[in-house]
């Protein structure tokens, strides 16, 4: 490998593309053609460096394994940092397999991550949490060791665990300046942010409250019966019922948890559960369905008794009841929730994220366009949506390992 692929390789390592593009911008050989793919992913042209990762591919030989493999690991970094979750999984599988066989441990700790990055975004946290424990994170370089803690904080913060999430980031923001990659670093701080950011409202006694994470965290641990609008549960310390099959009973749960320990009287859960303005018999008789259902489904929880003018929500066992709601909510608040992360997303990513179907976030994406509230880029499959500004690339592609010796 001559030297101007190896200063290449090791300007990428360091987060410095422009350089790496001053040695290779010219050169057409598998390696470089590999170090300018990367290159560009950094400076955020994913279309330009799925190109050239393509291209390296099919330029290097059949017995050049280890450099192929190579390459399929960063082609899957580069479609997860453009929220392309729909990219084969089976092909990463099989490149971090041959990595490990080869010797190319980094890497293939590297595909890890990117795998378990990819089941936390659409939400499969047990997976994840699995797949990262397979790792040994004691020998990683600090780039690696940065990442790994910040898959562990996110991991972490999804299961509302804040002390152990802010460890871990203490942890990552000592790697990443070991590591002095700027771009690594600054995607630490934003991680940061999200612990200090209002993460949803308490709605209690009439009375509204923004809350940090770890207050979220200790008012699970409360002895309230928490209606939870974020996960569309009721629970207290000992039960829980799940409601996010079933809107209108969640709705009417909401309701007499916010009016507790008052009633609500019947016309006005009829327009909020049927979202009508006048309420009739048949409506009520039909709200004294849905009261049923939720009585059956809250059975342990709660009971939900008819007084003369409505209806009344008394806890089983908890001393009070209250209501967390998300800090903004609006009509297509999940997706812009996805879309504050700062990445472009695609619609099918989106649909895959949120498990419902891609016309669905479209028609919601368009609304919010027409909104102002997020813009999009490029044409047909190509488009992607993101909240304004347009953002950078944060993510340090840790692909490039072709230094001699290694």
């Amino acid at each position: 490998m001559d030297s101007l692929i190896t200063a290449a390789a090791r300007a990428l390592a360091a987060g410095d593309p422009l350089g790496a593009l001053n040695r290779v911008a010219l050169r057409d050989d598998p390696h470089a053609l590999a170090l300018r793919g990367i290159a560009m992913a950094q400076l955020g042209d994913f279309v330009r460096a799925k190109v050239l990762m393509r291209n390296a591919v099919r330029a290097f030989g059949p017995k050049e394994a280890v450099a192929r493999a190579r390459c399929v690991v960063a082609e899957a970094e580069i479609a997860l940092a453009s929220r392309d979750l729909n990219w084969p999984v089976k092909a990463l599988d099989t490149a971090r397999a041959t990595l490990e066989k080869q010797g190319d441990w980094i890497n293939a700790a590297h595909a890890r991550h990117l795998e378990v990055r990819r089941l936390l975004l659409i939400g499969r946290i047990d997976a994840a949490e699995t797949a990262l424990a397979e790792l040994d994170p004691a020998r990683f370089p600090p780039a690696l060791t940065a990442v790994h803690e910040l898959i562990v904080a996110g991991i972490a913060i999804r299961r509302l665990r804040t002390a152990p999430a802010r460890a871990a980031l203490v942890r990552a923001e000592h790697a990443a300046r070991h590591a002095r990659i700027p771009a690594l670093l600054a995607e630490v701080e934003n991680a940061a942010l999200i612990l200090n950011t209002p993460a949803a409202r308490l709605l209690a006694n009439g009375a509204e409250h923004l809350l940090l994470l770890e207050q979220v965290e200790a008012l699970q641990a409360s002895p309230a019966l928490i209606v939870d609008a974020c996960r569309f549960v009721v629970r207290d310390q000992g039960d829980m019922a799940s409601l996010a099959t079933r809107p209108v009973l969640f709705i009417l749960a909401r309701a007499l948890a916010e009016a507790w320990p008052d009633e609500v009287p019947r016309d006005t859960l009829v327009a909020r559960a049927f979202r009508v303005k006048r309420a009739d018999e048949s409506l009520r008789a039909r709200l004294r369905v849905e009261v049923g259902r939720l009585r059956a489904l809250l059975c342990t929880l709660a009971d939900v008794s008819a007084t003369k003018d409505g209806f009344l929500l008394t806890p089983l066992r908890a001393t009070e009841v209250v209501v967390l709601a998300r800090p903004v909510e609006e009509r297509y608040a999940t997706v812009l929730a996805f879309l504050a992360d700062g990445e472009s997303w695609s619609s099918s990513a989106l649909a895959l994220a949120l498990g419902t179907s891609q016309r669905t976030v479209q028609r919601a994406l368009d609304a919010l366009a027409s909104a102002g509230k997020v813009q999009s880029f490029g044409h047909g499959r190509a488009r992607r949506w993101l909240t304004p500004p347009l953002p950078g690339f944060t993510t340090t592609l840790l692909l490039p390992a072709l230094i001699p010796g290694d």
